[in-house]
Order: structure tokens, then C-alpha cells, then sequence
């Protein structure tokens, strides 16, 4: 088993980056290229804590070592991933739990994300990730089936980051772009209404 962890640091307030997190695969994020398909399976708020839960199938694509697809004995370039997240309001914690389904008899791949605010103005972002290959035959070939997953891990940090901070400055925009929106149509209507009060 290998095991590759990563944290950043957002300067986005939670508020801003558990509202933006359901936007993170959107064309906004030119780094997610590989992510071709995110379907919401159920979600469900727990009355008492207000924790919600979503359960998605998360789509991609992404070139395997030539190698790798000979081994495996067919063509690994698309995969899916079942991720069960939860949305904490009260603790102020979104935890993302996901899990492989494609080849899930050959590799184990289970990943838990956690976003937690630092202050008013930073999230913190901390990634885990533990990659097993289940497959028979000599330590040599497993050891060289989990490096090349951590390290295709390790790329898509960084694209992840870039690309998720896109994201953050978009939803930043249009949500200050629609408050002002919102407000010149409130002075609008009060513009209305004292003309009206004055005829």
C-alpha cells in the first residue's frame, strides 16, 4: 500500500468554498479536463444535524501507462469513482469520502478530502489517499502499480488546486455581480414607489 496526502490552503471562506465545491468540475475549470461525468445518485439532509449527504459517480478519462493497460489486459483510459460527501453547517466541515469502481478487484483506491475553515478569510483543504493493488504476482509489479497511481495523484494536485481556484474567483464574481443586480432593482423599486407616493 502506498499512501500520498496534500495540504493547501484556500483564501476563500468556507462559506465561499463548500458553495463552490459543487461547481468544482464545471467548464469554469479549465484543469478538469479529465472529469467527464459527475451524476448525483441521492441526497438527503439529516434533520437533527443538518448534515448534508451526497452520494455521485464521478466520470474520467485519463491515458494509463502502456504498460500498465497490457498488464491490466485492456484499456484503463476511462474510470469511475463513487464519492459519498457530507456537509457539515454546524462543525463547518465539508469531508469528501470516494472510492474506485472501475478495476476495484485489481486496485484499491480509497481518498478522503476535507475542507475546514483556518479564519474568516482561508480554508484549509487536506487530501489522503491509500492506493493497494490487489493484483497477484511478484511485489516488484504492485510497488510499480502504486507509484504510478501516487504520482498521477501528485500531478493532479497541482492542476486541482489551480483549477478549483478558478472556480472560487468565477463563483466570487457572479455572486457580487447578482447582489449588485439585486440591489439596483431593490433601488428601483423604491425609486418606484416614491414616485408613485408623490403623484
Amino acid at each position: 500500500m502506498k499512501v500520498f496526502s496534500n495540504t493547501e490552503t484556500f483564501n476563500y471562506s468556507w462559506e465561499e468554498v463548500s458553495t463552490a465545491n459543487w461547481r468544482k468540475y464545471c467548464p469554469w475549470n479549465q484543469k478538469s479536463t479529465h472529469v467527464v461525468a459527475v451524476d448525483t445518485i441521492s441526497r438527503t439532509v439529516d434533520p437533527e444535524t443538518g448534515i448534508l449527504r451526497t452520494e455521485r459517480l464521478i466520470t474520467c478519462q485519463q491515458t494509463a501507462p502502456e504498460w500498465l493497460k497490457k498488464m491490466m489486459g485492456g484499456s484503463m483510459d476511462e474510470h469511475q469513482v463513487f464519492e459519498t460527501s457530507y456537509v457539515d453547517p454546524r462543525a463547518k466541515t465539508v469531508t469528501m469520502v470516494s472510492a474506485n469502481v472501475t478495476w476495484s478487484n485489481l486496485l484499491n483506491v480509497q481518498e478522503t478530502v476535507v475542507y475546514r475553515p483556518l479564519n474568516d478569510h482561508q480554508t484549509q483543504f487536506e487530501q489522503a489517499a491509500k492506493i493497494t493493488a490487489l493484483c497477484g504476482g511478484w511485489q516488484k509489479i504492485k510497488n510499480s502499480i502504486e507509484d504510478t497511481l501516487v504520482k498521477r495523484f501528485r500531478e493532479n494536485a497541482a492542476k486541482g488546486k489551480e483549477g478549483f481556484e478558478s472556480v472560487l474567483a468565477m463563483s466570487r464574481r457572479v455572486f457580487a455581480e447578482e447582489r449588485e443586480r439585486e440591489r439596483m432593482s431593490l433601488i428601483q423599486a423604491q425609486a418606484g414607489n416614491i414616485r408613485m407616493a408623490a403623484a
